[in-house]
């Protein structure tokens, strides 16, 4: 039985295209499209080696182009051909520490880049809705643990987060566009630290670690007094897809954050949790605030809006996200089981739980 989910998706008898679909986040959302029987293209970088993409074998089980969303004529000749109903835009470059090493690829993938996706869709007589994600790095951040709201101002401090502030603002602009006429609803979307299995991006904490575990190397562990909002990454996803029906059901709200319950955890209390689930599996090393001065030391979001007007509210606990995660590398690397089945058997879980009144339609 198929679910509630995406019934207003389901009902549009067209794709969605994911840009960014080889990423980490793209390929769950391309996974949980297909279990909710959505037609799904993609638009993305090739994979790199190591992400979930390449470990699920992905590559050709979808209508997909490889290409950069700084080409414009070659993403709008993509979009030409593939005739989506709908775009979710999530091809970046999403690392804080990189960033700093490529500003001006930074720069140019998450704002011209936005620039492009936006200019083809509004373009487009296919596409009736488009979705970008940001982050929650894009609010003003004085580190005071404060839960930032959708109205608070946006500030970046760093590469990366100034480029999403600029996402932010190219999406506004062109929502403003889309107040002269005819053209396709628009909204973007700010979740937390997103986690789950299969990450495999530099200089994030559990992908660091599971890499320390394949190599039996000691890991360094940078800021574990920091606080992030963490969550599965299937919890963001699936508020995206909420948010997406809700506005082409004439909502004009142009943003929404999708956060975990309860005080962000520290990265200290996310290695203890791991070392728990998986006992004797990592050589840590706690590091002084080597990092603070470029990386926020707290975040927080409020996801009353997410709450109110989409019924979405978080299956899992911050610890739960933790302990599934780690329980998925186990089952892969452990196991031997098939990366897209555990996926697909995450899936299954988290929409078992997804109730009537969570998923209004």
């Amino acid at each position: 039985m198929v679910s509630e989910l995406g019934k207003t998706l389901r009902s549009l008898e067209g794709s969605i295209l994911i840009t960014g679909h080889t990423g980490f986040k793209g390929t769950w959302l391309t996974l949980l499209l297909e279990e909710l029987e959505i037609p799904v293209v993609g638009y993305s970088l090739p994979p790199t080696q190591g992400s979930l993409f390449e470990r699920a074998k992905r590559t050709g089980k979808i209508s997909e182009e490889f290409g950069d969303i700084r080409n414009l004529k070659q993403f709008s000749d993509f979009l030409s051909r593939t005739q989506p109903v709908v775009i979710i835009h999530m091809a970046a470059q999403p690392l804080v520490l990189e960033s700093y090493k490529t500003p001006l690829a930074t720069f140019e993938t998450n704002v011209m880049g936005t620039v492009n996706v936006l200019q083809s869709a509004f373009a487009s007589k296919s596409v009736k809705a488009i979705c970008v994600t940001t982050t929650d790095k894009v609010y003003r951040n004085d580190n005071s643990g404060r839960r930032f709201v959708e109205s608070d101002a946006l500030e970046g401090k760093d590469p990366y987060s100034a480029s999403k502030v600029g996402t932010e603002a190219v999406v506004a602009a062109w929502q403003q566009i889309g107040k002269m006429g005819q053209s396709p609803k628009l909204i973007s979307v700010r979740a937390g630290n997103v986690i789950g299995g299969g990450d495999w991006s530099a200089d994030r904490l559990i992908p660091d670690l599971v890499r320390g575990y394949v190599s039996s190397s000691e890991v360094q562990i940078r800021n574990p007094s920091s606080s992030r909002p963490w969550q599965h990454v299937l919890d963001p996803l699936r508020g995206y897809l909420l948010a997406i029906e809700h506005l082409l059901k004439g909502d004009s709200q142009p943003s929404f954050n999708f956060g975990p319950e309860g005080e962000s955890l520290t990265v200290a209390e996310i290695v203890s949790i791991m070392k728990a689930e998986w006992p004797n599996a990592f050589k840590v090393k706690l590091l002084t605030e080597a990092t603070e001065k470029i990386e926020a030391t707290a975040l927080g979001l409020n996801s009353d809006a997410a709450k109110e007007k989409l019924n979405w509210t978080p299956l899992f606990s911050q610890e739960e996200a933790v302990r599934r995660t780690v329980q998925w590398w186990r089952r892969v690397l452990d196991e031997g089981m098939d990366p897209t089945l555990a996926v697909r058997k995450d899936i299954r879980d988290h929409l078992g739980r997804v109730s009537p009144t969570s998923t209004r339609q």
